[in-house]
C-alpha cells in the first residue's frame, strides 16, 4: 500500500488511509487542514473514535471491503470529535486491495471549491469595488456639501417645523459624507511596510485600545503561545485588523460578553503564493466571541465589500481586514454559530534577514 508522496500531498481534498480495522494509517495535508489537527494526532487511532458523524460509517467501510467497489455516503456532516463545527460532505470509500482490508476515504466538502474561490478573490473584489466607489465618492462629496450648506442656510429663516426637516437633511448628509470618507480611506491604504512583528504585540495593543473604549463592557481572555516566532508585517496595519475584529465582536453584544484572544502554531495550513508555489502559514491568531453569531445567509460573503450583518453597518470593515491580511500573504477565515464566532488569521513566519540572528 504505497501512495506517491507528492501526489498524496497535492490532493485538493481531505483523504485518509485506513487499515483493516479502520485505524487511521495516514492522512494528507488537506485532511490536517480540514480537521484542524496534525497528522501525528490522528494516525494510529480508530477513525470512528476520531471523526464524528451522525451517520454510522462502520457499515459503509464494511461494504466497501466486501464488495470491492467505491461506496459513497452523501450529505454527511463530519468533524473531529469534541472540536470544531460539522461540515456537510460527501464521503467516498475505496478498497485498496482484496486481502488487507485497507481503505482510502476521500472527503469532499460540499461547495468547498466555491467558498475557496470566493475567499481567494475577496481581496481582488475589494480592490475593484472600492476603486469604483472611491471615484464615485469623490464626485458625490461636492454636491452633498452644497446640499448640507443650503439646508443650513434655509434653517435660519424657517419655522420650527421646517427647521426640524432641514436638521434632518443636514444630519443625513453628514452621515453619507462620513461613509464616503471611509470609502476614500479604504482606497488610500498604502502597501504594508513589512518588518519582523510579534503577533502578541499586535493583540496587546488592540486589546488595550478596545478595553478603554468600545470594548469596556467585554471580558478579555488571553490564551497565547509564547514560543511563536515573528511574522513579517506592518505593525500598524495588523493592529487595525485586530481592532476591527475585536470591535465587531464587542458590537455584537450590547451587554457584557467574552472575547478570547488565542495564538498557536499549526504547520498544516498551506496555500499557493503568487508564483503558484505552496506557502506555509503556521502562525494562527483567533479572535473568538460568545455573541449571537453571523447571519447564515451572509457567512460566505462576509469579507466582500458592502456586505454587513448589522442594519447600520457599512460592510467595509471586514473587506478592509481581508485586504490587509491578503497584502501580508496571509489567510483569514471564519466559523460562526450562535454562542461562538471565531475569526482565524493565518500568517507566514518571518524569514531570517541577512546580517541578523535567525
Amino acid at each position: 500500500m504505497t501512495v506517491h508522496h507528492n501526489i498524496w500531498s497535492a490532493l485538493p481534498f481531505p483523504a485518509l488511509i485506513l487499515d483493516g480495522s479502520s485505524t487511521i494509517v495516514d492522512v494528507n495535508t488537506s485532511a490536517e487542514e480540514f480537521f484542524n489537527v496534525s497528522r501525528n494526532a490522528m494516525v494510529g487511532s480508530p477513525v470512528l473514535q476520531q471523526v464524528a458523524c451522525a451517520v454510522d460509517l462502520a457499515p459503509v467501510f464494511d461494504r466497501a471491503r466486501r464488495e470491492g467497489v467505491p461506496i459513497t455516503a452523501g450529505e454527511v456532516d463530519l468533524k473531529l470529535r469534541g472540536r470544531g463545527t460539522a461540515v456537510p460532505c460527501d464521503l467516498e470509500v475505496n478498497a485498496l486491495d482484496d486481502t488487507s482490508g485497507a481503505l482510502l476515504a476521500l472527503v469532499r466538502p460540499r461547495d468547498s471549491a466555491a467558498r475557496f474561490a470566493r475567499r481567494t478573490s475577496s481581496a481582488a473584489a475589494a480592490r475593484s469595488a472600492i476603486g469604483m466607489a472611491e471615484m464615485l465618492a469623490h464626485e458625490i462629496k461636492n454636491p452633498l456639501a452644497g446640499i448640507k450648506g443650503a439646508a443650513q442656510l434655509l434653517s435660519m429663516n424657517l419655522e420650527p417645523e421646517g427647521v426640524e426637516l432641514t436638521n434632518l437633511i443636514v444630519s443625513e448628509t453628514k452621515r453619507i459624507l462620513g461613509l464616503l470618507q471611509q470609502v476614500e480611506q479604504f482606497g488610500n491604504l498604502l502597501p504594508p511596510d513589512r518588518k519582523p512583528v510579534n503577533v502578541h504585540d499586535v493583540l496587546d495593543r488592540a486589546r488595550h485600545s478596545a478595553a478603554l473604549g468600545f470594548g469596556r463592557h467585554m471580558v478579555f481572555v488571553e490564551n497565547y503561545d509564547p514560543s511563536l516566532p515573528l511574522t513579517h508585517g506592518d505593525l500598524d496595519q495588523l493592529v487595525q485588523v485586530a481592532l476591527n475584529l475585536i470591535k465587531n465582536a464587542a458590537e455584537a453584544q450590547k451587554v457584557s460578553g467574552t472575547i478570547w484572544l488565542r495564538t498557536y502554531y499549526d504547520h498544516a495550513l498551506r496555500r499557493q503564493d503568487k508564483d503558484g508555489k505552496p506557502q506555509s502559514l503556521p502562525l494562527q491568531i483567533e479572535i473568538i466571541d460568545d455573541g449571537p453569531g453571523l447571519p447564515p445567509a451572509i457567512q460566505d460573503q462576509i469579507f466582500d465589500p458592502f456586505v454587513s450583518g448589522r442594519d447600520n453597518g457599512t460592510g467595509l470593515g471586514l473587506a478592509l481586514v481581508s485586504k490587509i491580511v491578503a497584502d501580508h500573504d496571509g489567510w483569514i477565515s471564519v466559523s460562526s454559530e450562535p454562542g461562538r464566532t471565531a475569526f482565524r488569521i493565518s500568517l507566514p513566519v518571518a524569514e531570517p534577514q541577512s546580517g541578523t540572528d535567525p
